[in-house]
């Protein structure tokens, strides 16, 4: 087990900080800084759209239940709606394979950003993969992603930091 570790652990080349392609891996990771600053920025902005949406929906209920209509017709207007949104939740579970939770909703949408803005700025992936990999160094660690805490996260390298 201990060979096997020490093979995984030593694939990459070793830590140098004078190696050239480090100028180009620390454009990279501030190039994809940026763009996870921005796929954030712009799920918050969605998340907070959200929220004002059924602001202003739960208000008009209230107002068509209690003051022109009445809860006999708004009843089965208001279980439609509840349908309607479990639907959502589920087709969204169905295409994304995650919880239909903020936290899953969050970390999709964020990807969808993410990969849409590295898309636009034409940004490397496999080069920022191969240089991360390829310059290994003694600070810097590859995550996983985990999506059950409350930051947003990125599958190229786990937590964003910001």
């Amino acid at each position: 087990v201990a060979r096997v570790l020490e093979e995984a652990v030593m694939a990459g080349e070793p830590y140098r900080a004078e190696d050239p392609r480090r100028k180009e891996l620390e454009e990279l990771e501030r190039e994809k800084a940026e763009i996870d600053e921005r796929a954030v920025a712009g799920v918050r902005r969605e998340l907070w759209c959200g929220l004002a949406y059924l602001a202003v929906q739960t208000a008009a209920f209230v107002r068509l239940t209690f003051w022109e209509l009445s809860w006999d017709v708004m009843e089965p207007i208001c279980f439609y709606v509840t349908s309607f949104y479990f639907m959502a939740g589920y087709t969204f579970f169905l295409r994304t394979s995650r919880d239909p939770s903020f936290e899953g909703f969050f970390a999709s949408r964020f990807e969808a950003k993410q990969r849409r803005l590295m898309r636009r700025r034409n940004f490397d992936v496999a080069r920022f993969h191969h240089l991360r990999r390829a310059l290994r160094s003694p600070t810097s660690s590859h995550h996983a992603p985990h999506f059950h805490d409350s930051q947003p996260h990125s599958l190229l390298d786990g937590p964003i930091r910001h």
